[in-house]
């Protein structure tokens, strides 16, 4: 096993430097992906690869979304012969303590996906959470799978080689929809969901890299997508869960 972080960054360069912090005691390759940044972020972003060795930059040369850098990442860690990455958001929304924990859960159940589910303090604006309960109930369905907790938060520790395959051969959302579409073919393909929690706060005055209309809208064109996906799936996915149900 070879473990790693994976961070995306898009207009959060001056919010990095204190999570790539948090991070060094782990002492793993920190790969940061340049989601084609202004040149006030590459500054932020340059100086963080230059001061901590542990390091490395990938850079798309125009902002493409969070689904494409994270692939960009994978693909990365890949080459690098890496076999797990936890990807954390760059805004300092999720509580870094948790990492070494989630890196021990991976450690442990290496074929599995470690999935954070959020705890949310006051700071969170009630429209994000019913949205997020409402996108929850949808992933549920079209994934054939009650067990999951949670869909969209970025704090996941990835096996590699299943989601390289995966970005390889399937068409995927390239923006905010991909957390909640690579989970629901990640369970598709049976690989294990495990949950646990971990604290997001949303600072004030912070950057949301979330549009309302344009990402709601793609959110909704991916569901009708892996809605597609799962009747065409019915057959094989009644059959594990029968299966799954006989064994308790």
């Amino acid at each position: 096993m070879k473990q790693a972080f994976l961070i995306p960054v898009y207009r959060h360069g001056a919010t990095l430097r204190h999570v790539v912090d948090q991070l060094v005691p782990c002492n793993l390759p920190i790969i940061i992906v340049d989601d084609g940044n202004d040149e006030e972020n590459k500054a932020f972003i340059a100086q963080v690869v230059k001061e901590v060795p542990l390091c490395q930059v990938v850079t798309l040369s125009k902002n493409s979304g969070k689904g494409k850098a994270v692939s960009a990442g994978i693909i990365a860690a890949h080459e690098q012969n890496i076999t797990h990455v936890l990807q954390i958001d760059a805004d300092g929304q999720h509580d870094t303590s948790r990492c070494s924990f989630f890196l021990e859960q991976s450690a442990c159940h290496p074929e599995a996906l470690i999935c954070g589910y959020p705890e949310f303090d006051e700071s969170v604006p009630s429209h994000r959470k019913k949205g997020r309960q409402f996108g929850n109930k949808w992933t549920q369905i079209v994934a054939w799978n009650p067990d999951i907790k949670d869909s969209m938060c970025g704090f996941r520790v990835y096996p590699v080689e299943q989601l390289y395959h995966i970005i390889c051969k399937a068409h995927l959302d390239s923006y905010m929809s991909f957390d909640t579409e690579i989970l629901v073919r990640l369970s598709w393909k049976d690989v294990p969901l495990l949950f646990y929690p971990v604290k997001v706060v949303y600072p004030k005055n912070g950057t949301s890299n979330f549009h309302v209309v344009k990402d709601n809208i793609r959110l909704s064109w991916m569901f009708t997508r892996l809605c597609c996906g799962m009747l065409l799936r019915v057959p094989l996915l009644s059959y594990r869960a029968l299966k799954k149900r006989l064994q308790a």
